[in-house]
């Protein structure tokens, strides 16, 4: 079957493309319940730090996690039953309505799955199934994830940001996308880089610019690509920061005044850098 996948990139794709759809499924699980239970941790700390040296215990939380409960209708509680679970089509039947109460499902399910779907095929395609074309389809989805749960909350999980970083180092031992001691120098500087920049912020205007999670970020993104690819992530986030800031602004999705979080543009900029770092790099220097 492995062998048959790598000979035709075609279906190899396709089967991708239907993995891939699936575990955008789960990614909108991750995006929902992963903020949640760490809230969720941080208040159960707090709570046992808070009784401790008294007889109080602390009261017992209901189990939550990325399985448990099943997933349900927010409004009315109905379990969401498997035929109402399948990507994106699934939304399509149901017309983006709970079938029990009607309430309007967020268009931002289906999104989030077709992204991954098309991303995770799509990469296939390119780079057929091979370790480098499975570790980018992996990073797609840590990055989507990232992303989405950074523009809902602020936050950049270390559950997430971490294992990503060690994966990019595990993946440069066999020099997958560079070699192991530049993914080392990357991982170094790209956490180093934001950290100066965040103290230098904080030490003029006495405000936090940006969140440790940025950091790791950058780092993990420089323990994929090298330190040589630093420059352009952080050119790149530049530009799709800007992109995105203007264009919600001109949807009227967002205010002026208040800051977007710079996770997504540094997920965006890396994952393109990682694709066509080499092309961009290659194209600008062409120009001279």
């Amino acid at each position: 079957m492995i062998e048959f996948l790598i000979t035709e990139p075609q279906v190899a794709a396709l089967f991708a493309l239907v993995i891939a759809l699936l575990v955008g499924s789960f990614l909108n699980v991750v995006i929902l319940r992963l903020p949640v239970m760490m809230q969720r941790e941080w208040d159960a700390m707090l709570q046992a730090d808070s009784v401790q040296g008294n007889d109080a215990s602390p009261h017992p939380q209901e189990r939550f996690n990325l399985m448990v409960p099943r997933s349900r209708c927010g409004e009315c509680g109905h379990l969401i039953k498997w035929y109402e679970n399948i990507p994106v089509v699934s939304w399509l039947f149901l017309r983006g309505r709970c079938s029990d109460c009607g309430t309007r499902i967020s268009i931002r399910y289906p999104l989030v799955e077709l992204l991954s779907g098309l991303l995770g095929g799509w990469l296939i395609w390119q780079f057929g199934l091979t370790p480098q074309g499975v570790a980018l389809v992996v990073m797609s989805w840590a990055l989507i994830a990232l992303t989405f749960i950074d523009l809902d909350h602020q936050l950049l999980p270390d559950s997430i940001t971490l294992p990503l970083l060690w994966l990019g180092l595990l993946l440069n031992t066999q020099g997958v996308f560079t070699s192991l001691e530049s993914a080392v120098f990357g991982a170094a500087a790209g956490y180093l880089i934001l950290w100066s920049v965040y103290w230098l912020f904080k030490l003029l205007t006495g405000k936090e610019g940006m969140g440790y999670g940025d950091f790791k970020l950058l780092a993990a993104l420089g323990a994929w690509g090298g330190v040589q690819i630093l420059p352009l992530v952080i050119l790149l986030s530049s530009v799709v920061g800007v992109v995105l800031a203007f264009s919600l602004i001109a949807l009227r999705r967002h205010s002026a005044q208040n800051p977007l979080p710079f996770g997504p543009y540094l997920a965006i900029a890396g994952w393109i850098a990682l694709v066509w770092g080499d092309q961009i790099i290659s194209a600008y220097l062409g120009s001279f």
